[in-house]
């Protein structure tokens, strides 16, 4: 009896990654970033607007350093799995919702937790918001981080090494998932977060001494990590996303160590002005 052939379906991986950048471009970068750090800075403090700039600074360093982490396992991995189910359509699109808005609300619970945690641990060492030790702190951590992010350093990088379940989406619904995962990620040390700047809003969020600050941080650093979520109401197919993601995995490597060296020159110019 001649014999059905057997097809196999499956979704191409991405062949095509981003190449590190040249050590002159690298080069340039640092010194560049720290020339508009120290520059911005201390134009803020010459035209005396430092009190009320450098609490929008740390917050939008937060969202962007939030925006960054999707480039991690987690980040991936994520945007493959929550997905609307089938074609673009409106009525996949309405089925979605409720894991999207799930998603969001697990971000928003995890950064009550651990911020509260955080601003509470804070208090109870007698923190209180911003200091020169603070800011010269702060400011050293984003330079050499910074340096780490461009290849210059090898540092520390102490991180949970683990991701979010995958075999959670084969025992609940994808709603229970969306809601799973946002905890988990929200709550950031479950799981891996490739960004140092992790690092420098908990330090932030601890020596801000109060529990309503350090929320506020963690919400705009993970409002960052969620926000890319809404990629999936857009006509785009995953693999697509996975590699824009993939061939510009070194652009936001670059990009987060410029911006820790900007923001760590910025704060230590607050120090001497």
């Amino acid at each position: 009896m001649p014999l059905d052939s057997i097809r196999f379906e499956g979704v191409a991986d991405c062949l095509i990654f981003a190449q590190e950048y040249p050590r002159r471009t690298r080069l340039a970068g640092l010194v560049g970033a720290a020339l508009t750090g120290a520059a911005g800075a201390t134009f803020i403090a010459r035209v005396d607007a430092q009190a009320s700039t450098l609490p929008a600074l740390i917050l939008g360093f937060s969202f962007v350093g939030g925006l960054l982490s999707t480039w991690s396992p987690c980040g991936y991995s994520s945007l493959c799995l929550l997905r609307p189910v089938g074609r673009h359509a409106r009525s996949a699109l309405v089925t979605y919702t409720p894991t999207f808005l799930l998603h969001g609300a697990g971000y928003a619970f995890g950064a009550v937790i651990l911020g509260g945690l955080l601003g509470l641990a804070g208090e109870l060492l007698g923190f209180a918001g911003v200091s020169v030790l603070t800011l010269a702190a702060l400011g050293l951590a984003g330079l050499v981080y910074g340096a780490h992010q461009l290849g210059f350093l090898r540092v520390p990088y102490p991180q949970r090494r683990a991701q979010v379940p995958h075999d959670a989406r084969q025992r609940f619904p994808m709603w229970f998932i969306g809601g799973l995962y946002g905890i988990s990620l929200g709550l950031n040390y479950l799981t891996y977060v490739q960004t140092p700047i992790l690092y420098l809003v908990t330090a932030a969020a601890v020596a801000s001494g109060n529990v309503t600050s350090a929320i506020v941080l963690f919400l705009a650093f993970n409002a960052g990590r969620f926000l890319p979520m809404a990629v999936n109401y857009l006509p785009v197919s995953d693999i697509a996303v996975q590699n824009w993601l993939a061939r510009r995995q070194e652009s936001a490597a670059f990009l987060d160590g410029a911006l820790l060296i900007a923001f760590g020159a910025a704060l230590l110019t607050f120090t001497v002005l």
